[in-house]
């Protein structure tokens, strides 16, 4: 089994570390230095309010979906085409609801047309994401790795050429990336049921109310999870933007620092899509079946991130100053922030998705509860005065909260050991870096030297274990 997982998460991360970074980077960041902080401010608050309430498209279609695939294969096709059906009607109630919070919160016209796209968009989404939860669940990660790319190496491709050729005399406006975002999404949805299709044999499309309240009545608490998730990790620039003085620009700050957290959190992602259906399949025949890759996909997780999140809070301007052309010294405030919480994120990713595989969801959904109040508090109590760096405090706090009760939940149902030597492990890695960090804080080759202690470090120290990707690469076996 950790062959399969190295080899799906080789290939997937692969493609994510050629694709997504250049798309962050050198698309949207270029974007946002085109329009400035105000309109990206504007965008980042909209494109986040249109995920806050993305659930409703979904009520958790695509978890339910992919533990099942991941445990009864040949039941995946007969119930796409429903879905397909229940999923546009879906769409219409949380466009009617969104927009109604729209309204609440006072958005112009202006505003309600971008917010529109934003909610289309975010329909194309859910259906990309659905055709992966049946390619995850088969474990077809290879044409998963695929598809979750292919958006945002057609918004490379299309943005990167009316960005930089000069086909227009007009500046760059935040229209034109929202319109060329759908026309990839577009694109990508084709394919990927083009794929899909070939696969399974689609039928009965058409609006089952019986299977349809079946199915909202199982995925209802995937849904309810997943809501209460977004809450607590999307709301903070939501609410950043309408209650500080200066929302508008203090969001695009915050936008700054975010984007390298969900560059971060995107290769997460990746490892959360190839657990997920992994632990689902393993946790069915005897919970201790996932002791082997819980330890190996947890070591090499945290592992890089500790390395990558020390890395960058010790060189924080200098990295932002190599992406935007404005507003570093703002900007490094709560970016440091932001990376110290990816730490618990990357808790989360590992132990979250260990205890939404195992069922856990009732416990997972009171923690989130938890985790909402606290992150409403800190927030309109932080950021009418701290503005971006109040938001990202906030997000430190809330993330680091529910890593601690994820993990001990985990330890007390699931029961996993936790080998003394793996904690001197991570003693010894956290210790070096960040003496070295201190050492050398001032030495305008830190970044350099950071490097050449920490990735032989995470061979030395077995957070990367040589033998297993020799297993994982080496043996014949198909993915």
């Amino acid at each position: 089994m950790q062959r399969i997982f190295f080899s799906g998460l080789f290939i997937t991360l692969l493609l994510n570390i050629l694709i997504k970074p250049l798309a962050l980077f050198g698309i949207d960041a270029v974007v946002q230095n085109r329009v400035g902080p105000n309109d990206y401010g504007t965008y980042f608050s909209l494109l986040n309010l249109s995920i806050l309430f993305n659930i409703v498209l979904d009520i958790g279609i695509n978890n339910y979906t992919t533990k099942k695939v991941a445990q009864d294969p040949q039941k995946a096709a007969d119930y796409f085409g429903k879905v397909m059906v229940l999923r546009f009607v879906l769409f219409i109630v949380y466009t009617l609801f969104t927009l109604s919070i729209g309204y609440v919160i006072g958005y112009g016209e202006k505003q309600f047309l971008m917010l529109a796209f934003l909610m289309f968009n975010q329909l194309l989404i859910m259906i990309i994401q659905f055709s992966r939860s049946y390619f995850s669940g088969f474990h077809l990660f290879k044409t998963d790795a695929i598809i979750s790319v292919l958006d945002k190496s057609l918004l490379i491709l299309l943005c990167g050429f009316v960005l930089y050729a000069p086909i227009t005399n007009e500046s760059f406006e935040i229209f034109w990336f929202i319109g060329i975002q759908t026309i990839c999404y577009l694109i990508t949805v084709v394919v990927a049921l083009f794929l899909l299709l070939r696969k399974i044999n689609a039928k009965d499309f058409f609006l089952d109310l019986p299977f349809s309240f079946d199915l909202i009545k199982k995925s209802i608490p995937y849904a309810v999870l997943i809501l209460l998730m977004i809450l607590y990790t999307r709301s903070d620039s939501v609410i950043l933007e309408r209650i500080h003085p200066d929302g508008q620009f203090q969001t695009g700050i915050y936008a700054q620092g975010f984007r390298l957290l969900d560059a971060l959190y995107m290769f997460g992602m990746v490892f959360v899509g190839v657990l997920y259906p992994m632990f689902s399949r393993q946790i069915k025949k005897a919970k201790h079946e996932v002791f082997p890759l819980l330890n190996t996909a947890g070591n090499l997780l945290m592992g890089g991130s500790i390395f990558v999140v020390i890395t960058l809070l010790f060189n924080a301007e200098l990295i932002l100053g190599l992406i935007y052309d404005q507003n570093i010294h703002e900007a490094a405030l709560s970016f440091r922030w932001l990376m110290i919480g990816f730490i618990g994120i990357s808790l989360n990713f590992i132990f979250g998705t260990l205890l939404t595989a195992n069922g856990n969801l009732k416990q997972l959904c009171f923690i989130s509860i938890i985790a909402i109040i606290i992150n409403i508090t800190l927030n309109l109590s932080l950021t009418p005065r701290l503005g971006a760096e109040g938001a990202a405090i906030t997000m430190l706090i809330t993330q680091g909260m529910v890593a601690i009760s994820q993990f001990i939940l985990a330890k007390s149902i699931i029961n996993f050991p936790i080998k003394l030597k793996s904690i001197f492990a991570y003693l010894i890695f956290i210790g070096s870096l960040l003496s070295i960090s201190i050492l050398f804080i001032d030495n305008q080759f830190l970044l350099v030297i950071q490097l050449s202690i920490g990735i032989p470090g995470l061979f030395i120290l077995r957070f990367i274990d040589i033998n297993e990707l020799k297993n994982a690469f080496i043996k014949k076996g198909s993915i």
